[in-house]
């Protein structure tokens, strides 16, 4: 267990005792896997929880009872005949009709020009991880499950922190308070907790939304309410997400205020030390409380329009994402940001090195974004599942040989667990994370011109996209934003990618 953080440790020491068991368990569930791959030093080891993750739900894996491979054969079939039955040519004409995007060529289009400002900095970052782990490690061939293990040396030996480092200025409870003063600096709506209403777990909590001006009483003033579940935990799903319990609507000349839940898998407290997260897990939130803001603060009454219902797909992670920024801006990290132990704030000197490690492997990233995206819009528009010379696996493999620069084991079963497009609504819009954080970085642009809090402009983001629920295309929303179409040109700069284009 060499090289593991005390956190990782001590959850796994947990988890071992809910099972009865001595030592440490680890399981598939990210915070673990990731700790795993990201710090553990004993290869073997690292290699046998790669092969179980990207083998999992699928023939090659222990137990074959969850091998998903006909569930994808039956989806993809099913789809077909449906898009048949509505006059369409494929699936992706389908979907694509409530999107911004206009045609899987459209989308496709725009994925391989994104592909190609990554590609050249993805081959750099490559080039440089392997010298770096040849040089530092005497390691000749890196291999799949060695990428994020040498990745983390490398930012760690580039910019001097590591994520633990990080995790004691952000205490869970710190984080919360201060993404509700942003919330209210931008919005100017307050965030109150209600502790009457039932919950399913002791982990869970509720909060309202409170408009902050009007003479209104309270009942008047309520927005809506949100359920928070935040930490891992038995049997839970995995991964974090923003789901709509109750939809803003007129019913009987009454209104009903809209509800949702904002789900996470976090580490938890573990015995006296409060939960403490990780940047990226603070990214987490910050992204599920947009999309909790964009359906909670519509003011559409019409329910299959209010909110996040009835946005284009593709224009739907636009306030998550959009709300991302403030992480990284030091007004906002003052706000949110305070170790557990000493109150003391962010170092700035960490923050110079968080800052510029923001953009470390961004090429391989966004390359990673760009192989999942096509494959979703070729499998929905281009492969013919009726084929018997054809499978998922080689249009897969076909797409990771145009666009990655790193190899992958031919054991990889990766779309066995694409939950995303399989089981997540994101059929053939997969690219929408890549589209959003095109309208994402381009509004936060504005921002960043005007100032980050400038209240004017936060109420503008408010009234023109908040409130607007899909009532209006999503482009016009935007234009009317932004006072022009959207530019790739944010993005690239926050990625680090430094050319310049246009979104098609």
């Amino acid at each position: 267990l060499a090289g593991l953080p005390q956190s990782a440790l001590d959850t796994a020491a947990q988890s071992a005792t809910a099972e009865s068991k001595d030592g440490w368990l680890f399981n598939l569930q990210i915070p673990s896997y990731l700790a795993v791959m990201q710090h553990l030093s004993d290869e073997p080891l690292r290699r046998e929880m790669y092969q179980a993750y990207v083998k999992r739900a699928s023939e090659l894996a222990d137990n074959g009872d969850f091998d998903n491979t006909p569930v994808i054969d039956q989806l993809l079939q099913l789809r077909h005949e449906q898009t048949q039955l509505l006059g369409y040519a494929h699936y992706a004409d389908y979907s694509l009709v409530k999107k911004m995007a206009k045609s899987s060529a459209a989308v496709l289009e725009f994925l391989e020009d994104l592909a190609g400002h990554a590609r050249p900095v993805a081959e750099q970052e490559l080039c440089e991880l392997r010298a770096f782990a040849l040089e530092q490690y005497g390691l000749e061939e890196l291999q799949a499950w060695d990428l994020s293990y040498y990745s983390e040396r490398l930012r760690e030996h580039r910019y001097a922190f590591s994520d633990e480092e990080v995790r004691p200025y952000f205490p869970a409870t710190r984080v919360f308070a201060g993404l509700f003063e942003i919330t209210r600096r931008l919005f100017n709506v307050e965030v109150v907790e209600n502790t009457d209403l039932e919950t399913w777990h002791d982990d869970v909590r509720c909060f309202d939304l409170i408009a902050c001006d009007g003479d209104a009483d309270e009942t008047d003033q309520l927005i809506g309410t949100v359920y928070t579940d935040l930490y891992v935990r038995k049997h839970k799903r995995g991964g974090a997400w923003m789901d709509t319990c109750v939809h803003r609507r007129q019913v009987d000349g009454k209104l009903q205020r809209p509800v949702a839940f904002m789900i996470c898998n976090f580490t938890p407290p573990i015995a006296d030390t409060p939960a403490l997260l990780s940047h990226d897990e603070v990214e987490t939130l910050f992204h599920e409380f947009g999309h909790t803001l964009h359906h909670l603060l519509t003011e559409v009454d019409e329910r299959s329009v209010a909110g996040i219902n009835g946005v284009a797909w593709d224009a739907v992670e636009l306030p998550s994402q959009f709300l991302e920024n403030w992480c990284w801006q030091e007004q906002g990290l003052e706000l949110i940001a305070q170790h557990y132990q000493t109150d003391a704030p962010l170092p700035l000197e960490l923050l110079d090195k968080m800052r510029s490690a923001k953009n470390f492997q961004s090429g391989m990233q966004t390359l990673r974004q760009v192989e999942f995206a096509m494959f979703d819009m070729c499998l929905h528009s281009e492969y013919d599942w009726a084929d018997r010379h054809t499978t998922v696996q080689g249009l897969l493999d076909e797409i990771r040989a145009r666009v990655s620069v790193l190899q992958t084991p031919d054991y990889n079963r990766f779309q066995h667990s694409f939950g995303h497009i399989f089981a997540g609504g994101y059929a053939a819009g997969y690219y929408s994370y890549k589209w959003s954080e095109v309208l994402s970085a381009d509004a936060f642009d504005r921002f960043e011109q005007e100032g980050i809090f400038n209240p004017q402009t936060g109420q503008e983001f408010l009234s023109s996209v908040l409130k607007r629920g899909g009532v209006e295309d999503a482009h016009d929303l935007f234009v009317e934003f932004r006072r022009r179409p959207p530019q790739i040109e944010a993005l690239l700069r926050h990625s680090g990618l430094k050319q310049t284009g246009n979104l098609r």
